[in-house]
């Protein structure tokens, strides 16, 4: 993204954040960023420290290094490209809305929602939309009654995925091939998220599609669909989404019949103001023998030269920084 925003027209302050959670001035170098599957990049504390606006009556941004104070300026917008826990799940999206500037994406609510898989399948199933059957699991619960668990689990059938609750990037996700391999998966689901969820396998084509908010009060539009085809991996893991595993091919345009993504274009829509989305979506999508199946939203999805969301805008006539000058228009327009 550091590459793709046009210099002519905006101001890039690039600030990151520590694994201890300080906001620090990053350099504003694309190749910095790159990601090297032998040594992902990573945000090194130096010293600076970025602080937001003191009251909603500024837009000031200033950096504190060395116990000098010095002004960034005015910032117009945020664009938080952020995944996981902290970053997509409503506590960044808070942080800015006490300080009252505007930012790209969902709200507190959506972000919420979207993040936590429990509460999007509860929304969306409740909509009316269908998603797949699940089971969610504490790790309190899992302590104190592995074997009614187990029972609840098996109900489901087999194959089944676990995966944290909240988190993203498909970490801490592990296919089963049945209930016998539950509890290494909650292991590793639990070493994410307190919570986690098991889910059927869903057998059917693995189709995702792009929703950005509407303009001016409109409805909120949906790209083209792309279809993840799986040939040498057990699923779409971090490794193909962000390092270009082999194993995984996107096919951008999905080959779909025109009702087939007229009615995905409009379920995506629907589940994205289902759950109060704004700005930008991607919603995931089983195309099964009895139909259309919601497998998860993202409220932020990724963003590389190889993630399905710019390529499904692309594939319908919106090129990467065009897709960028929009969300940052649509944050504008939100105030």
């Amino acid at each position: 993204m550091l590459g793709a925003l046009d210099r002519d027209r905006y101001e890039v302050i690039p600030v990151g954040i520590t694994r201890d959670g300080a906001f620090v001035l990053e350099r504003d170098d694309p190749g910095a960023f790159a990601l090297d599957p032998d040594a992902l990049p990573e945000v090194r504390d130096d010293g600076s420290r970025v602080r937001w606006p003191e009251s909603v009556r500024s837009r000031e941004l200033t950096v504190e290094r060395d116990g000098v104070v010095a002004s960034l300026g005015d910032i117009d917008v945020v664009f938080p490209i952020l995944h996981g826990r902290w970053g997509e799940d409503g506590t960044i999206q808070g942080l800015l809305e006490l300080s009252g500037v505007p930012y790209v994406g969902s709200g507190v609510l959506g972000s919420a929602l979207g993040m936590d898989k429990h509460f999007t399948k509860t929304v969306l199933r409740s909509a009316g939309i269908q998603v797949a059957p699940w089971v969610t699991v504490t790790g309190d619960e899992w302590r104190r009654a592995e074997d009614a668990v187990a029972d609840r689990v098996r109900e489901l059938g087999s194959p089944l995925f676990v995966k944290p609750a909240r988190a993203g990037s498909s970490v801490g996700v592990t296919k089963i091939a049945s209930v016998e391999g539950l509890s290494g998966a909650l292991d590793v689901a639990f070493a994410e998220d307190g919570k986690a969820i098991v889910e059927s396998a869903v057998v059917g084509r693995e189709v995702e599609i792009g929703v950005l908010g509407g303009r001016n009060g409109g409805a909120p539009r949906a790209s083209v669909a792309g279809e993840i085809v799986v040939s040498g991996r057990g699923f779409y893991d971090f490794e193909a989404k962000y390092l270009d595993a082999p194993g995984i091919e996107l096919a951008c345009p999905a080959d779909l019949s025109e009702p087939q993504l007229a009615e995905m274009q409009e379920l995506a829509v629907r589940a994205f103001e289902a759950i109060d989305c704004a700005g930008l979506a991607r919603v995931d999508f089983f195309l099964t023998a009895d139909g259309w199946v919601v497998n998860e939203l993202n409220t932020m999805p990724g963003f590389t030269p190889i993630s399905m969301f710019p390529k499904v805008w692309q594939a319908s006539g919106l090129s990467y920084p065009e897709l960028i000058d929009e969300l940052i228009e649509l944050a504008l327009d939100r105030g």
